[in-house]
């Protein structure tokens, strides 16, 4: 493990973060800081620093779940240290969400379902990569592929603003997909759904991997709501491998985001990974956002 040993300095600007980040103001410093490890690591994640922590919608909010069972989830939610804030895992295998095979009634009547539990566990996001599902046949038009998709997200978003929730479009990269494998493509879809409740969730790894430049997330600007990360060459978390996050951090900064910040990654050694990963990504973020923009 790689792990990268901070001063005194930069310990003290990881307690300034620490401070400052979370929900202590309507108004935060700083990007608020997130970790995917869902209620079964809770109480751990609470201990590392983390204050917000994201789920899965199958073990969460899948319709596949009893009214019993989500009565019971919902009373672990309360529970928790952390705040549940956000879900992925959107959609099952199987159910198709771009290309020929969409059958839209039952995409429509799953998400329903989804969004509505999500409402009322007070899940506010609901991060959309689905890679497998969202792939396109070989060959198939783009141009198309693309409208479909539009068409389809516009009626989800609809969907979503109805129980307060907002759908997290993720770019993810061509080992995945082959469908939006990009920020700016990420970007342009949302541009053209053009809904308060679906907005972009800039992945900051997937970016990474696939060699986009930080300024993609300045020319996004507002249309990001939700950022995640992880170090690129394993997914590990935030210091393990001792990655700097500082150039795609910077470009956060510039577009004076505040929101939220979340590490998905591979987790091998929890207790000692997850403690590490918010320390070190605070101070990253904290360093960043300390500094006047630059341009």
């Amino acid at each position: 493990m790689r792990s990268k040993k901070y001063s005194y300095p930069a310990f003290f600007i990881c307690l300034i973060y620490t401070l400052f980040s979370g929900f202590i103001s309507d108004k935060p410093a700083y990007p608020a800081l997130g970790i995917v490890s869902g209620l079964a690591q809770d109480s751990l994640a609470y201990a590392s620093g983390f204050k917000m922590i994201g789920e899965s919608v199958p073990k969460l909010l899948s319709p596949a779940l009893t009214d019993k069972q989500f009565d019971a989830i919902l009373k672990k939610i309360k529970a928790a240290k952390c705040k549940v804030i956000s879900c992925n895992l959107f959609f099952p295998s199987g159910m198709k969400i771009a290309g020929p095979e969409v059958n839209e009634e039952k995409v429509l009547a799953y998400a329903e379902t989804v969004l509505s539990r999500a409402g009322q566990a007070g899940v506010r996001f609901i991060v959309l990569g689905s890679s497998g599902v969202r792939s396109i046949p070989e060959g198939y038009d783009i141009i198309k592929a693309k409208s479909g998709f539009v068409g389809l997200c516009k009626k989800l978003a609809r969907i979503a603003g109805e129980y307060k929730v907002t759908i997290l479009l993720e770019n993810l990269e061509t080992t995945e997909t082959n469908f939006i494998t990009s920020l700016r493509s990420a970007a342009e879809i949302v541009r053209k759904v053009d809904h308060p409740n679906f907005r972009l969730n800039a992945d900051i790894f997937h970016m990474m991997r696939e060699g986009e430049s930080p300024n993609e997330i300045v020319e996004a600007g507002k249309l990001i709501e939700f950022s995640e990360v992880a170090e690129k060459e394993n997914r590990s978390l935030p210091g393990v491998m001792g990655d700097d996050f500082k150039p795609y951090l910077n470009a956060l900064h510039k577009i004076n985001y505040k929101g939220f910040i979340f590490i998905e990654g591979n987790i091998k050694n929890a207790a000692t990974e997850m403690p590490l990963a918010f320390k070190y990504l605070s101070a990253q973020i904290a360093e960043v956002y300390l500094e006047k923009k630059t341009n």
